[in-house]
């Protein structure tokens, strides 16, 4: 590119244009406007004379000027001006661009992507090919035309981790197989990262080495700690300099299940210093829900943090089988478990049946051998949900007769009756050690005392899932340890007691170990090595270089031991692992991690990432030329003359081409319109079969009754829609009939529909014919609601669920009948994730307004009502044909609450439950 008075030209030798211009002046002096021709017949009188001198008139000199300008705004034009031009030296042969491409450079990933346009621009000037090579995906460089890689720069993305050693392996054997030299434009993240030198090394090489980088130092947060009953976090920044303060967002779930920002907290790098530190205290309840810590203004994986168990305090329910004597503490049978848990959970106080609403994690219970019917029924269902039953042995099991003649359900095993003893004065043998774990044992890996035996034990009788249940055994074979699932959770039996009674086990490191393996104790400690070896975690989420968290799926297994030892990179993806109960966040910084900036020799240019954005001035001047073209023809005709006939030409094209086409609104539409919103208004599809048409009419005109008496919605009278000449949009919700012989809509009335549909109404397809089929295609009706639905957008659907906001909008229902009963009703599917979140009744449901609801219960049959207000069809007999019409009455209720306010019941319904765990 040239540039001339600070305008760069893209075409420069068009401007030798401009020179002709002096000669385009002299040509075009002296040609006068064309004259207008008159009939005059006494000019005929002159016809033969010769004037002997003539003088040919000229062009005014403003018009000729105007012409000039003309000429010369069309060869600047096509010269190719552009304002603010890049100053950076083209060069010539290849180029390849290489960028780190990591986490560091994300939140400033739009600027960069910014700048390589620009010198994919530069090169396609000056004729250089061009390859991009970035350093976290390594591949073999190819060398193109600029143009070719424009197309691919948004497939360009940061990797949530720097490059690796093999990664700068594979660069260096990419780099290996280009022939010849060529210069290099390197787009770095201003962090070194190892084998750094070698990258740039091999880079001078092959020629020059240009390197691009921003000038403000990369910010990143380190994992949160939860110690001493504070979180403590702490930020970290790669260079040292002025002090700056950064904002820090805890972010998790509200009570409804939505991401909410639930604190935030300022933290300050002192001058000089690079990292910042602060505490962030919270109530555990608030505390639990907190899904990670952002620092606000920055997108990228290395300023987000996500927790994971290790902020969530345990509730743990202790149930001992005998109340502690004063004085005699130390000898309770809960008093260790007590001095475990007590740094890492929370204790929930009272019976059986009192801690149970409280939905605890864990129950333990210590020789608690006899249960009441409705405490092990209500036990068992908790442990179904997915609590963990964890059971400690002692004289009152080994005296009871629990489990000995068929399993109980509280139990993983049969017992033996009676216990074992060994190593005491009236036994034959000596204590028993442990046994090293099996593989299938979560407590697989934990390193065994020698000093832990066991000298008293509950027997498990032989069972052919004895071996299968069985995850902690004595030195002997004999159970030590036995577990099985129940529903969702589990029930866990260590068949020994839960003090130093029959053995040592309470009083050694491994008991904490274990009761961690189990997730009793909460994971507030940094997991180490041996804490999770042998153990197998799942990705649930992973993490892109921007921090946005995706479904992990098809993901592999990480072995526990690779999380803490890996390196972040293709075959470790940061982000949310489990495994059974627990989970574990992988973050791109750990806590010893330390932010090294890059330092560049002396012989490497180094410029910043700042885009000076050209600005193509060429259409313009094009523009102008054409514009004082246009007003060289008119002032040419206005010269001779004929100017009436350009005002005539010019009213013909602005007419033609640029005052659109107006559409009136016909008085029939305004009408509908009005009618339609100046109040809520409940309409019903016309079918065109008359006495379907007038019960659905008379149902709608019931329900807008119920409606006005039993709650704040007063709706107007209903309204009859013709899908292929009405507006949907101003009805919320659309009562549909379906008969075997109504015609199919248009491909613009379903057009209509599915705008309807995304939009946020809802249609209520009523098939009527409940009393002969089920759901499906087992009547006319139903196969005609197949062929009625197939071009719509409607989402995958199932029965209504029991914790469906149709079941609780305005009144509590479980069955939703109309002039018939029994078949089920179908609505928008709940989410594959959805699941009941802790402290609330309900699961996590679709926060939309379902956009249809399917059945053949005849609601408008049920609803409809004469103008006097009384019902128009009979439904069933007597006493309970009248309570159906009322539960149909309440559907409907329901049905319109929901369309018109969401899910907003889901929440209103947990404020009691809300109010309670706060004490309120």
């Amino acid at each position: 590119m040239t540039v001339l008075a600070g305008i760069g030209f893209t075409a420069p030798w068009v401007l030798l244009g401009l020179l002709t211009l002096p000669v385009l002046w002299l040509i075009l002096r002296a040609v006068p406007p064309a004259p207008i021709r008159r009939l005059f017949p006494a000019v005929t009188l002159l016809m033969g004379l010769k004037d002997e001198e003539s003088v040919s008139d000229r062009t005014p000199w403003w018009l000729l000027l105007l012409r000039m300008l003309a000429a010369a705004a069309i060869i600047i034009g096509l010269a190719g001006p552009v304002l603010n031009p890049s100053r950076d030296q083209a060069g010539s042969g290849p180029l390849l661009l290489v960028l780190d491409a990591s986490w560091a450079g994300a939140t400033r990933w739009s600027s960069t992507l910014d700048q390589i346009d620009v010198q994919l621009t530069e090169a396609g000037r000056a004729g250089r090919t061009v390859a991009i090579l970035t350093l976290t995906e390594p591949e073999t460089p190819v060398f193109q035309a600029p143009e070719a890689w424009r197309g691919r720069l948004p497939g360009l993305t940061p990797m949530p981790w720097q490059p690796t050693t093999p990664q700068v392996d594979q660069t260096l054997t990419a780099l290996g197989q280009l022939d010849g030299g060529f210069d290099t434009h390197w787009f770095s993240d201003r962090l070194v990262f190892d084998g750094h030198d070698r990258v740039l090394a091999a880079l001078q090489a092959r020629g020059a080495v240009t390197v691009y980088q921003p000038q403000s130092t990369v910010v990143a947060i380190l994992p949160a700690a939860y110690q001493d009953g504070v979180i403590h976090l702490t930020a970290q920044r790669a260079e040292a300099g002025p002090a700056n303060r950064i904002t820090v967002l805890a972010q998790g779930r509200d009570p409804a299940g939505a991401m909410r920002v639930l604190q935030s907290v300022e933290m300050e790098f002192p001058a000089g210093e690079t990292l910042a530190q602060t505490e962030l205290a919270l109530p555990s309840e608030l505390r639990a829900r907190i899904t990670r810590f952002e620092i606000q203004g920055q997108r990228s994986a290395g300023a987000l943090t996500l927790t994971d168990d290790s902020l969530r305090r345990r509730e743990v329910a202790l149930i001992a089988g005998s109340l502690n004597r004063e004085g005699l503490e130390l000898l309770s049978s809960l008093h260790y478990l007590t001095q475990v848990l007590i740094p890492t959970a929370d204790f929930v106080e009272g019976g059986l049946l009192d801690v149970l609403p409280a939905n605890p994690d864990v129950i333990v219970l210590a020789d608690v051998a006899k249960l009441s019917d409705g405490e092990q029924t209500a036990l068992a269902e908790w442990v179904e949900q997915g609590g963990l039953l964890l059971r400690f042995a002692g004289p009152r099991m080994a005296a009871s007769d629990l489990g000995r003649d068929a399993e109980d359900i509280l139990l993983p095993v049969r017992l033996r009756s009676g216990g074992r003893s060994v190593g005491g004065a009236m036994s034959w043998g000596e204590a028993k050690g442990l046994a090293p774990f099996p593989e299938n044992s979560p407590f697989y890996g934990l390193d065994i005392p020698g000093d832990v035996t066991v000298t008293t034990q509950v027997m498990a009788q032989p069972d052919p899932n004895l071996a299968d249940r069985v995850i902690a055994s004595l030195s002997d074979g004999t159970p030590l340890v036995t577990r099985k699932p129940l529903g969702l959770g589990q029930v866990v039996l260590f068949h020994v007691t839960a003090d130093a009674e029959w053995s040592s086990l309470p009083l050694s490191g491994l008991f904490v170990e274990m009761l961690d393996r189990l997730a009793v104790a909460s994971a507030a400690k940094s997991r180490q090595e041996s804490q999770l070896q042998g153990t197998t975690w799942a990705p649930i989420q992973v993490m892109d270089g921007f921090g946005t968290l995706s479904d992990a799926g098809n993901l592999v297994g990480v072995d526990g031991v690779e999380l803490v030892t890996g390196t972040i990179g293709p075959d470790l993806r940061p982000g949310l692992y489990e495994s059974g109960k627990q989970k574990l966040a992988l973050n791109v910084l750990s806590a010893d991690t330390v932010l090294r900036p890059v330092t560049w020799p002396s012989d490497v240019t180094v410029k910043g990432q700042e885009v000076n954005t050209e600005t193509p001035i060429g259409g313009l001047l094009l523009s102008l030329a054409l514009l004082l073209l246009t007003v060289d023809v008119i002032a040419s005709l206005a010269l001779s003359g004929r100017l009436g006939l350009a005002k005539a030409a010019a009213v013909a094209l602005g007419a033609a081409f640029l005052v659109p086409e107006a559409q009136a609104q016909t008085p029939e539409e305004t009408d509908f319109a009005l009618s339609a919103t100046h109040e809520l208004v409940l309409a019903h599809v016309m079918t065109g079969n008359a006495e379907v048409d007038d019960i659905a009419g008379a149902g709608m005109r019931g329900l807008a009754q119920t409606l006005f008496f039993r709650t704040s919605v007063e709706p107007a009278n209903p309204i009859g829609v013709d899908l292929e000449r009405d507006e949907l949009a101003f009805f919320p919700l659309l009562y549909w009939p379906v008969t075997p012989d109504q015609p199919q809509p248009s491909a613009e009335a379903y057009a209509k529909l599915n705008a309807y549909l995304r939009s946020g109404g809802m249609i209520l397809f009523d098939t009527r014919d409940a009393d002969i089929a089920r759901f499906g295609a087992a009547s006319p009706n139903g196969r005609k609601l197949q062929q009625l639905a197939a071009p719509l957008n409607i989402p995958s659907l199932e029965p209504v669920p029991r914790d469906h906001v149709l079941t609780r909008a305005f009144y509590l229902l479980q069955d939703f009948p109309g002039r018939y009963a029994g078949t089920e009703v179908w609505v928008e599917a709940a989410p594959m994730d959805a699941e009941q979140i802790e402290g609330m009744p309900f699961r996590n449901l679709n926060d939309n307004v379902t956009p249809v609801v399917i059945g053949g219960n005849d609601w408008a049959g049920a609803w409809a009502v004469d103008r006097n207000g009384q019902a128009l069809l009979p439904v069933g007999r007597g006493y309970a044909g009248e309570r159906q019409r009322e539960l149909a009455n309440r559907f409907g209720v329901n049905l319109v609450m929901h369309v018109l306010t969401g899910n907003y019941k889901s929440d209103q319904v947990h404020v009691p439950a809300l109010l309670d765990r706060l004490g309120q």
